[in-house]
């Protein structure tokens, strides 16, 4: 093992590589030959508190792995309900370089990869976003701010809604252009109406919203959930929408919103598309139909993002 191991904390890995960059670095490495398809699936153990996950990867010039324990209890003593952190290793050797906060990390990677994903259906048009925002947490606003990120130049943000259950709880997200509102508000349904881009970002087990409210052009996100028994989005949506997913098989056994869209007949797994090759290009997004990016976070993504990260801290340090 190495005689200092180098640790990341979550305030440097946001400075070392903002949200505009994280998301290069999730399109690099898909052009650059990244294959999703080949990832390991994550291992989840139950213990008698809650789980743990491990989740590895080597996608050649690098190697590593997260380990992260979801504790459920936590929150009720002032305890985040997920933890961990991330091993990067030298690809040769396996000799860990590296130790990152596991949960920045993941606030960091989850938005990038959802970005990098619809980023050429957010960048055919150049009018200001309308975003509408079910949840208020880290990933929440993590979405908010990569979005605005990767447009800066290309569309402003007309408006940030975000729709949650308690909004007087949330009322220090308020600023200029940016509202909390209510869940099942006539609110939260003009915003729905109005949206560019609306993201799911939730604990819930059932759709948020009727999609049928949403515009034909409108962009879509749901990455609250990894289990296939949970959505956050109904059918109707993967019926009328281009659905683009991480990787078709992870889809399959992880995606709630998939699974059960498949389970009532409103699409079929040949028709999920998959970011890779929205990305690089080999499939092209049509503009008179939503685009539904479902994603449920996969090994490959945390090793990029981390990798990213160090060399940036090695530029510096140079």
């Amino acid at each position: 093992m190495s005689a200092a191991i180098t640790y990341v904390g979550p305030d440097e890995i946001f400075e070392l590589l903002p949200p505009a960059k994280a998301v290069e670095a999730i399109e690099a490495a898909l052009h650059n030959g990244v294959n999703p398809a080949e990832d390991p699936p994550r291992t989840m153990t139950e213990v008698r508190n809650g789980q743990f996950l491990t989740m590895p990867s080597d996608i050649g010039v690098s190697a590593g792995v997260k380990i992260a324990t979801v504790a459920p209890n936590n929150p009720g003593s002032g305890l985040p309900r997920i933890q961990g952190l991330y091993v990067l290793c030298d690809s040769t050797t396996l000799t860990p370089t590296a130790l990152l906060d596991g949960p920045a990390l993941t606030t960091s990677r989850t938005p990038a990869v959802s970005v990098a994903a619809v980023k050429s259906a957010l960048t055919r048009r150049t009018t200001p976003v309308k975003m509408v925002v079910f949840g208020a947490g880290p990933q929440a606003v993590g979405h908010a701010e990569t979005v605005t990120a990767a447009l800066a130049g290309v569309r402003g943000m007309a408006g940030i809604t975000y729709v949650v259950r308690r909004p007087l709880n949330y009322s220090g997200l308020i600023t200029s252009g940016v509202a909390v509102v209510g869940s099942d508000s006539s609110e939260s349904r003009t915003a729905v109406r109005e949206a560019d881009v609306i993201v799911c970002a939730t604990t819930a087990s059932e759709p948020l919203f009727d999609s049928a409210l949403i515009r034909d052009d409108a962009v879509v996100i749901a990455v609250g959930s990894h289990e296939p028994g949970v959505r956050e989005i109904d059918s109707a949506l993967c019926g009328r929408a281009q659905v683009v997913v991480e990787d078709v098989d992870t889809a399959l056994r992880e995606c709630g919103d998939i699974v059960m869209a498949i389970d009532e007949h409103a699409i079929t797994a040949e028709q999920l598309l998959p970011m890779r090759d929205v990305v690089t290009g080999q499939i092209t997004l049509a503009d008179d139909r939503p685009v539904f990016f479902k994603g449920s976070g996969m090994s490959w993504e945390d090793l990029v993002v981390a990798q990213a990260v160090c060399d940036q801290l090695s530029i510096q340090r140079m």
